[in-house]
């Protein structure tokens, strides 16, 4: 028993001491820009790689990681380069693909939301991640934000009253397309078959993940687009309103490409109050009195997306939370229950489990 106790040890030590080894697969999708930087420094990971076969994007990225090793084709790099964990910024309906090939290597997955393009390919992600032992995380800019997880404290403390009322917009004036960095995001972002939608998709998917962490999954979906400048996305929705029903609830969701500013903001309802959420602050209301609770800094391993699954790694701890892989599944069946309900104009009601 002892020597089991004492290898157990040696095991938990030799795995807080690894220095992990990411790579990143695709330039496409622009969200890479804000995070390379950090990748270069080799802070929390070692930049083991960069793939992608654009040059005019691999240009790009030698300005910010000249060091970096670069290559063309992204299954030799996981088999030269060996990382531990693989950020992949490539179109949504490749993310399966991704998985496909990392998986039987024992590469561990990072994407940008959503999690695929469709719940069938987010089923299969789910399938393969399990069948060999690794770990997928889906990184969302809000699920960095401590004013998140102070406001689902507040809601869950029942300061609100049962939570029964959702009400949540996320957007901005539309995908730029100027420029190397943004004009290839734009052509797959805009594309319904590599998205997987328009709008609905690339802000549907924050609103959905809200609702399923507040209130659960709902037992109806109904939506609603609009095509306010065909002229500019003539392939794809550039405004979405899903409703999501509860059997004591609802909530009321907004994507949009259509806006005056940006916004990512969540107000959450109780029968004694309410809460409204940014990502700089908390703001609780009931009746007429409104208070503002001090929002702390998250814990570092929790304040950044590698660092997050670094921590997951070394510790042997799933990833989970708003980044984690059964909730994002579940994302995944909104939003495809959402295109049904636009196709048909009925409210789709998800089989019971």
């Amino acid at each position: 028993m002892r020597r089991i106790v004492v290898l157990m040890g040696m095991l938990a030590a030799l795995a807080a001491a690894q220095n992990y080894r990411i790579a990143v697969i695709g330039l496409v999708h622009s969200h890479v820009w804000g995070h390379l930087g950090r990748m270069a420094s080799n802070r929390p990971a070692e930049l083991a790689g960069i793939a992608e076969p654009n040059q005019e994007l691999v240009a790009e990225a030698r300005k910010i990681a000249p060091e970096a090793r670069y290559y063309s084709d992204y299954r030799q790099m996981l088999d030269e380069a060996k990382p531990d964990i693989v950020w992949a910024f490539v179109e949504n309906n490749r993310h399966l693909e991704i998985v496909q090939a990392c998986a039987p290597r024992k590469i561990h997955v990072m994407f940008e939301k959503p999690l695929a393009a469709t719940h069938k390919e987010a089923l299969a992600i789910e399938k393969l991640a399990r069948q060999h032992g690794i770990q997928v995380m889906t990184n969302y800019q809000m699920a960095w934000w401590p004013t998140q997880y102070l406001a689902r404290q507040v809601a869950q403390s029942g300061q609100l009253g049962k939570v029964w009322r959702l009400h949540g917009i996320v957007g901005h004036g539309g995908p730029g397309s100027s420029g190397v960095r943004n004009k290839y995001f734009f052509e797959w972002l805009t594309d319904p078959v590599k998205n997987g939608g328009g709008a609905l998709v690339d802000f549907g998917c924050y609103n959905a993940l809200w609702a399923l962490w507040y209130m659960g999954r709902p037992a109806t979906v109904y939506a609603q687009v609009n095509r306010l400048q065909p002229e500019r996305f003539p392939k794809v929705e550039d405004h979405s309103t899903i409703v999501l029903t509860y059997p004591d609830g609802v909530a009321l969701l907004e994507g949009s490409w259509d806006l005056p500013r940006s916004f990512q903001d969540l107000e959450v309802f109780g029968r004694q109050g309410s809460l409204y959420v940014t990502r700089e602050r908390v703001e609780v209301r009931k009746g007429k009195e409104a208070s503002h609770p001090p929002v702390e800094p998250l814990p570092p391993e929790r304040a950044e997306p590698i660092a997050y699954m670094v921590h997951c790694l070394r510790n042997r701890q799933p990833v989970e939370g708003l980044v984690g892989l059964a909730i994002n599944v579940q994302v995944l069946e909104i939003l495809d229950a959402a295109k049904q309900s636009i196709r048909t104009g009925r409210a789709v009601r998800l089989p019971t489990r």
